[in-house]
């Protein structure tokens, strides 16, 4: 071990001389590298395990044991999560960007393989989630554990965390642009020449490692065909204001659903319950078993009858009453078919349930505007079109959603289309929520880093360590006398005034005695309670940083004392927060 360290130790002193800007070149090509090979990786494990189970396990039994395989797959998760991980791993977006706002980028180490292992054994057995969000989890820890390495600054670990973004979404979809954009829209990292650099040799990396290892084949690739009409543009905007009210739906039902199942302690109970809500859909609705790649590709090549097989639908195929009801339930159980596996112990994204239930508004929209306005509209392009909407809408992210989608058509023949629906679908989503599925509720505890910097850099500060403990208390029955010989020893020239329980009575200022503090006939006459002022304010250790400034502001003060729970806890300087501030605003900012 020690000759390990002493080895790392000579590397790193070696690394001193190197130019950092080539440094993050190389390194962002590695994590571009890793994060690729990671996907690939996820994607061939959930393939193997998924094929074993449907084309082994399964032979001649029905489709009953595809109701029971979910369940199985998420108790596995949730044994591997309790007894290997011993801490939870799903909603990895979200555990992104609180590591990137409170823990200084630091994502542990054990990211990079966990999130693999239990995404596999979620979704391979068929649990109702997308493998996306785990991956990007991957990439970004493989990110944040070289950076840590290399000893690198703040900054630079995180722009190594956004390639380990954009190389994950880049390897899975083979999309580079699209993973370039979802690390900024998603992780809100600032553009500049110097982060848009290693992101792109990032991208392109993972996108060229995928191709040489899978060829043509990737979760969704279709070739559009035909071209764009004009006339149809009042539908595709009709299919965004659809998709946003949908992408509502979906965003409030999963943070309220997997609220639902967090109040369950028992976690067997749990898994129960959401294993049940599970098999029960997915009997209902087999296209709920797994992803739903394999139900898009067949609504893309027209052959919708597939999603209807082996469902209580599939002797109603032809009526439009039942393939209006079984659509609309596709649409409107999707979410609680991924709440139900993620909440019950599951690890997976909403990625995938996102563009599944996109793709089926727009061939619902396409199929309702062709009977009833009697309208030749292209299916398959309602759907690519409605899963950018859902994506735009849900993750807030329209730019990521029109090139990702135009990335896996093959060219930028949707563009248009995708650019109206994607936009008014983001607008309308906006109208009524503020923020994205993976920023509300960072957000609402004030853990979110925005583009602002001067918000960003708000949100990294703890201003709870900036404050001080040094000031000398004093009791309220301590005499003048008693006081000077406390001023003689002290290096401040504000004291803290408390009673025998630690409660805040007042403060006495230096300024306040200075004129009686050589009056030795007042040493015993005069008392601290005589002499304290009450502070203009005061702050719990409870407040925002937001709320501290604003209060530094309306009072005019420079120093104020700081309670928790009532009790004194010390005092914190406005020039200190100040300080504090400038220097992280240094650390964020281009170098």
């Amino acid at each position: 071990m020690f000759r390990i360290r002493n080895l790392r130790k000579q590397f790193l002193n070696r690394l001193v001389n190197i130019d950092q800007t080539k440094l993050l070149y190389f390194l962002s090509l590695v994590v571009g590298l890793l994060s690729a090979l990671a996907a690939a990786f996820l994607k061939n494990a959930i393939h193997y395990t998924h094929t074993f189970i449907t084309e082994y396990l399964t032979t001649g039994t029905g489709i009953y044991l595809y109701l029971f395989f979910p369940v199985v797959g998420m108790f596995l998760t949730l044994i591997f999560v309790r007894y290997v991980v011993k801490e939870k791993i799903s909603h990895g977006i979200s555990r992104i960007l609180y590591a990137i706002s409170r823990k200084k980028s630091n994502i542990k180490a054990h990211n990079t393989w966990t999130s693999i292992v239990a995404t596999t054994l979620t979704i391979g057995f068929g649990g109702s989630v997308g493998a996306e969000a785990p991956i990007v989890l991957t990439g970004t820890s493989i990110g944040s554990v070289i950076g840590r390495f290399f000893k690198l600054n703040y900054r630079s670990v995180t722009l190594l965390i956004g390639c380990g973004a954009a190389g994950a979404v880049s390897g899975i979809f083979k999309a580079p642009v699209a993973g370039i954009v979802f690390t900024l829209e998603i992780l809100m990292l600032d553009l500049t020449i110097s982060s848009i650099v290693p992101l792109l040799i990032s991208s392109v990396t993972a996108a060229t490692v995928a191709y040489f290892l899978m060829g043509d084949k990737v979760l969704l690739t279709f070739e559009v065909t035909g071209s764009f009409h004009m006339t149809n543009i009042p539908w595709y905007i009709l299919l965004g204001i659809i998709s946003g009210f949908v992408s509502l739906y979906f965003s409030k039902s999963t943070i309220f659903l997997e609220g639902v199942y967090a109040k369950v302690k028992n976690e067997y109970f749990r898994l129960l319950i959401g294993g049940s809500v599970l098999a029960g859909l997915i009997f209902l609705f087999p296209s709920f078993y797994g992803e739903g790649y394999d139900s898009l590709m067949s609504l893309l090549q027209g052959n919708s009858d597939a999603v209807f097989s082996n469902s209580f639908s599939e002797n109603f195929s032809g009526n439009f009453l039942w393939f209006v009801l079984f659509g609309f339930g596709l649409i409107f159980l999707k979410v609680v078919a991924s709440s139900s596996t993620n909440g019950a112990g599951g690890v997976g994204g909403i990625f995938a349930p996102t563009l599944f239930i996109g793709g089926v508004t727009g061939f619902m929209v396409a199929g309702f505007l062709e009977r009833f306005a009697r309208i030749d509209l292209p299916d398959n392009r309602f759907v690519l079109v409605g899963m950018a909407g859902m994506m735009a809408g849900v993750m807030h992210a329209p730019l990521t959603a029109i090139f990702l989608i135009a990335e896996i058509t093959g060219g930028y023949g949707l563009l248009i289309p995708l650019i109206i629906t994607s936009t008014v679908a983001y607008i309308t989503t906006r109208s009524f929520e503020k923020h994205s599925i993976y920023h509300v509720q960072l957000a609402a505890s004030g853990d979110l880093i925005t583009h602002d910097k001067d918000k960003a850099v708000m949100t990294l500060m703890n201003w709870k360590k900036e404050i001080e403990t040094d000031l000398i208390k004093v009791k309220p029955s301590s005499t003048l006398g008693d006081l000077v010989r406390i001023i003689a020893k002290s290096k401040r020239n504000i004291f803290p005034v408390v009673d025998e329980y630690n409660i805040l009575e007042g403060v006495v200022s230096l300024d306040d005695v200075r004129e009686i503090m050589f009056r030795h006939e007042l040493y015993d006459s005069t008392l601290v309670k005589d002499l304290m002022i009450m502070p203009p304010s005061y702050l719990d250790k409870k407040e925002s940083i937001e709320t501290v400034m604003e209060t530094f502001r309306k009072t005019g003060a420079w120093n104020l004392p700081v309670l928790d729970d009532g009790y004194y806890a010390g005092f914190i300087s406005k020039s200190r927060i100040f300080s504090r501030y400038r220097e992280l605003l240094i650390e964020f900012s281009e170098e």
